[in-house]
């Protein structure tokens, strides 16, 4: 392979000046790969950098030194996490960048060390290289007690809690021949599905979004918080063994098939082959389905098979003889960014795209890409008419990754933020810690479905039958131009649907009518305020009494209420400062719909009382559960902690009923809560 080094420098002080500066950019963008997940420069980027760093200290191995980053694998934990020092070092792998690389690097190397002739074939296991993060798992006796990062290598961060979330992975292993101590290796990661709902939801919350899945991954495994990370439908694959006791394996393969059979998650595309030959056809065919794939790789890994082979064929400083990782070529493109557009999401949230002059990506024509926000337009000084660098960031969604400034002739301009929705007209605001922009308007047209099956559906109005296809049809026909046009609906209005009789369309309307008297909080909740869930909707109701209160309390007002903080808070009140907003509201009060205010129960058997709900409930829904504990004037919270009276557990209970077994709060299994329910309501009769 022909590298792109900078020439190497005549003078030793020019030499020691560019080694130091090598270092030093290695370790800081390692800080950002491994430590913030927020990298500034491409994997191929950082590449250049340490393979210029490793042929420098090649030839000049004077210069070499025992803490250059070249003599480590990864960089230092960060001190969020207890620090768990793995038994023996998670090694990182030396890169090939082509198929010449993957013989020479790879099997030309081994059969030298090996004192093999050149016409002799060996068994190679191949696997896709996963773009996640390393970890290592031990189980002892069969159970895991122990999950970590690779962090340096040598000493990772435990992350235990958090890998006991991820349901593909077991916590007790089953089979047959299980060892009294096993530690593997896997790689944790997102599907490109899980990655891109992760992103849309952040960038609809106003948050900036994860660079790629592998960001994700990162971030969401390396949670302080578990029930963060529980909500992220993490996964992995197992790849390898650390220290094992009582059980030995003659090769990768037979470890492999030994793991998946005691219920490890294992690649199923792995493939022993023999001949290095058949490790380059399996590169050529990953290469090829890598588009089709439900998730990201950046390439292959090439392993001699034999673990007898694996021992005597050692370990360099910082990697493995016997391994290669095949790496991809990077999916970038340079091309001319030649409009700004505005997209609005299903929740206000204004987006900038970028129109681009098309460009042939991997086999695949990109003629649009996220700009995200506004403060990433800034950032990379991104302006119309800009040559830009697009990458297909994690197969999903293509991203501008940076501005080509030398490309500029002065005819570029910038767009500013927008003021007003370019859907509807309605104010664009920008909330409080928040980066996206967005439009408050009800009547926002991209808005309008999700707005209406968020209004009709069973926690808010309860519009029995209004489901998505109605919804759908509703707005095919224009017969609704916002929530409160659901209340002018006639009978020969859902007449017009396909497949609609008499029966169904008189129930409808029925179903309409019994919403005009639903309690205020959940016509609060309805509305689809930022940040106002069905918790703080009661609050808010409670608090108030009635909607014409909540629609003139001030900032300072809210934010007097119990768990209403600032960001709510403006939330709240810049919803309703929207005249649009109030326009909609009054219609519906105008057409009959009239809140009701329900106080909770003074006196009930289960005042004072809290409760926290875990796992998956059968024998009643979460609502049913909250209704059963406030019509005692109980309270249900979201989190375990001192002041906690009972956590109910369900099925596959996790860090909350951990932590109220630690706390010494009162266990309840479901049939002991059902039970507790009917004492305390005979005590009210």
């Amino acid at each position: 392979m022909q590298l792109s080094f900078v020439d190497i420098p005549a003078h030793e002080s020019d030499l020691d000046l560019r080694i130091a500066e090598l270092r030093r950019l290695i370790v800081y963008h390692s800080q950002r790969y491994y430590q913030l997940d927020a990298p500034e420069i491409s994997d191929a980027e950082y590449d250049l950098l340490f393979s210029e760093l490793v042929e420098l200290e090649k030839t000049y191995p004077e210069l070499a030194t025992a803490d250059s980053p070249t003599q480590r694998v990864g960089s230092a934990p960060v001190d969020k996490f207890r620090a768990v020092r793995h038994r023996l070092p998670m090694l990182s792998l030396e890169n090939a960048t082509n198929e010449d690389e993957i013989r020479q690097k790879l099997d030309q190397r081994v059969k030298n060390e090996l004192g093999l002739p050149e016409s002799e074939s060996l068994d190679y296991m191949c696997e896709p290289k996963m773009d996640g993060l390393a970890v290592e798992l031990v189980y002892e006796n069969g159970k895991l007690v122990t999950a970590s990062t690779r962090g340096d290598g040598i000493t990772g961060e435990d992350v235990t809690e958090n890998i006991r979330t991820m349901r593909c992975l077991p916590l007790s292993l089953s089979g047959d021949n299980i060892p009294p101590l096993l530690e593997v290796r896997g790689e944790v990661y997102l599907s490109l599905d899980a990655f891109q709902k992760i992103n849309s939801d952040k960038e609809e919350n106003g948050e900036p979004p994860f660079a790629n899945p592998r960001n994700a991954a990162a971030g969401s495994l390396r949670q302080l918080d578990s029930r963060i990370t529980a909500r992220r439908p993490l996964a992995i694959f197992c790849y390898a063994p650390g220290l094992v006791e009582g059980v030995s394996f003659a090769s990768q393969l037979d470890f492999l098939e030994a793991a998946a059979k005691w219920g490890l998650p294992v690649n199923p595309l792995i493939r022993r082959v023999t001949g290095i030959d058949g490790a380059v056809e399996y590169y050529r065919e990953m290469q090829a389905e890598r588009e089709s794939l439900p998730y990201e790789i950046d390439g292959t890994v090439v392993k001699v098979d034999s673990y007898r082979l694996q021992q005597e064929l050692g370990e360099k400083s910082r990697s493995p003889v016997w391994a290669i990782a095949c790496k991809f070529p990077p999916r970038q493109a340079e091309t001319v960014l030649e409009d700004i557009l505005l997209s609005v999401g299903r929740t206000g949230v204004v987006t900038p795209v970028a129109q681009l002059r098309p460009v042939d990506i991997s086999g695949v024509t990109v003629a649009r890409a996220t700009l995200h926000n506004w403060d990433e337009i800034a950032a990379k000084d991104i302006r119309i008419g800009d040559t830009v660098v697009v990458e297909r960031a994690g197969d999903v969604i293509p991203a501008v990754v940076k501005v080509l400034e030398q490309h500029r002739t002065g005819a570029e301009r910038y767009l500013p933020p927008p003021q007003k929705c370019p859907e509807c007209g309605s104010d664009v605001v920008r909330i409080a810690d928040e980066v996206a922009l967005r439009c408050m308007g009800l009547s926002c047209p991209p808005q309008i479905r999700e707005s209406i099956k968020h209004f009709a559906s069973r926690g808010a109005m309860d519009i029995e039958g209004l489901g998505d296809k109605f919804v759908e049809q509703l707005l095919e026909l224009e017969l609704v131009h916002n929530v409160a046009d659901i209340y002018q609906l006639k009978k020969n209005d859902f007449m017009r649907f396909e497949r609609m009789g008499d029966k169904l369309a008189s129930n409808l309307l029925a179903a309409i009518e019994a919403s005009k008297h639903r309690e205020l909080n959940r016509f609060i909740f309805a509305l689809g305020i930022r940040h106002v869930g069905e918790r703080t909707a009661k609050t808010l109701a409670q608090a108030f009494g009635s909607l014409d209160n909540l629609e003139k309390a001030t900032v300072d007002e809210l934010t007097g209420i119990r768990d209403i903080g600032a960001t709510v808070a403006q939330s709240i009140r810049t919803f309703f400062d929207s005249s649009e907003n109030l326009s909609v509201i009054s219609q519906m009060l105008a057409s009959g719909v009239t809140p009701t205010v329900t106080t909770k129960k003074a006196g009930g058997t289960l005042s004072g009382k809290s409760f926290v709900f875990t796992g998956t409930l059968t024998r009643f829904t979460r609502d049913e559960a909250r209704k059963l504990v406030e019509d005692q004037g109980g309270n249900v919270l979201s989190s375990v902690s001192k002041k906690t009276d009972y956590v109910v557990a369900g099925e596959e209970a996790g860090s909350k009923l951990v932590k109220a077994r630690g706390l010494g709060v009162a266990v309840l299994g479901e049939d002991e809560f059902l039970a507790l329910m009917e004492t305390r309501s005979e005590r009210n009769l």
